[in-house]
C-alpha cells in the first residue's frame, strides 16, 4: 500500500478556529468519523457567515450539500484544538467544491482531509441558481492554486 500524502497547513487559503467536545469521542477514545464532516461543515459556514456572505435564515440564494467526502490521516481527541483551513478546489457556474484540512492544535500536517460540493439553489424554489456576485468574488480569492 502506497503511503497517503497528507496535507500541510500552507495548503490552505484561510483558518477557522474550533474547539472539538467530550461528545465528539467515540467508545475508542478519538474523535469520532461523524464528528469530522461536522467540522469540515461548520468551517465553511462560519467563514461565510463571518465574511457577510451567508445569513442562515434570509439568503435568497443558498448552497446544499451534493457530494462529500474525507480521508484520515491520524486521531485527534477533546480537548484537541480543529484549525480547519479551507480553500475551493473548484469553482461552478451554481457549484462550488470545499476543500478543508483539518489540523489538531499546532501540527502542520492534517488529521483528517475532506470536501463539500455545494450546489447553489434558490431558497423558494430549491432550483439551481448561479453563484451571487460577492460570494463568487470572494470564493476565487480562495482558489486552490
Amino acid at each position: 500500500m502506497t503511503e497517503r500524502i497528507r496535507g500541510r497547513r500552507g495548503d490552505y487559503a484561510r483558518f477557522v478556529r474550533l474547539t472539538t467536545r467530550w461528545a465528539d469521542n467515540d467508545a475508542y477514545g478519538h474523535i469520532n468519523n461523524v464528528a469530522y464532516y461536522a467540522f469540515i461543515d461548520t468551517a465553511v459556514n462560519q467563514l461565510l457567515i463571518e465574511a457577510g456572505l451567508l445569513d442562515v435564515a434570509g439568503s435568497a440564494v443558498i448552497g446544499v450539500a451534493a457530494e462529500s467526502g474525507c480521508r484520515f490521516h491520524a486521531s485527534a481527541a477533546y480537548p484537541d484544538v480543529i484549525h480547519a483551513g479551507v480553500r475551493v478546489g473548484r469553482l461552478g457556474a451554481s457549484s462550488i467544491r470545499y476543500e478543508v484540512g483539518l489540523f489538531r492544535n499546532d501540527e502542520d500536517e492534517a488529521t483528517a482531509e475532506g470536501f463539500f460540493v455545494h450546489v447553489m439553489v434558490a431558497r423558494a424554489t430549491m432550483r439551481p441558481a448561479a453563484i451571487p456576485k460577492a460570494l463568487r468574488a470572494f470564493l476565487e480569492g480562495l482558489l486552490k492554486p
